[in-house]
């Protein structure tokens, strides 16, 4: 009967409405939601009858918390897809995508064109495969026009700068509006 449970136990990101504003502290634990806690805690029973009840009785609670919304299990790809597609965006930290680091995360993004138009000013705004938009803030031209489907690398600079090279050419400072 354990392997019916064994989904719960994969979760790496586990999302509690009540906690949802709270910013954990980088060095400390994101604390357990009670309702998770407890079927944690059927691990625990030594009577194999009493253990199921318990799993039983606490999963269907998390279930229940889960199809409202209160408790979302979220997996690391879920979590680094999400991440991609907020680079570059200035947001708090809420440790709502797992807080520090994944294994794979870096300061850069490296993706392709969606779409790109040169604007009345000159300067570019990119939409990329992840959706993010980027604009031109300095005035370097490119050698050859970006167009959807060319590499883009987007690299984070020094307080809160980001260079893009598009297509391998020489970087531009660019800026995440949306």
């Amino acid at each position: 009967m354990r392997s019916r449970f064994g989904l719960v136990f994969l979760a790496v990101t586990i999302l509690a409405g009540g906690t949802a504003g709270a910013a954990p502290a980088k060095d400390m634990a994101q604390p357990l939601p009670p309702e998770f806690s407890r079927l944690m805690a059927c691990r625990s029973i030594a009577d194999s009858t009493q253990r199921l009840a318990c799993y039983d009785r606490e999963i269907s609670v998390v279930g229940s918390a889960n199809a409202r919304g209160d408790i979302v299990v979220v997996n690391r790809e879920e979590i680094r897809k999400t991440r991609r597609s907020l680079f570059g965006l200035a947001l708090p930290d809420l440790g709502v995508f797992g807080g520090g680091d994944l294994p794979g995360d870096s300061d850069r993004l490296e993706t392709t064109i969606k779409y790109a138009k040169q604007g009345p000013n000159g300067k570019w705004v990119f939409v990329l495969a992840e959706g993010g938009q980027w604009v031109q803030l300095d005035s370097k031209d490119f050698i050859v026009d970006p167009a959807p489907g060319q590499p883009v690398r987007v690299k984070r600079g020094a307080m809160g700068s980001y260079m893009m090279n598009v297509n391998n050419q020489t970087g531009v400072s660019v800026h995440r509006v949306n």
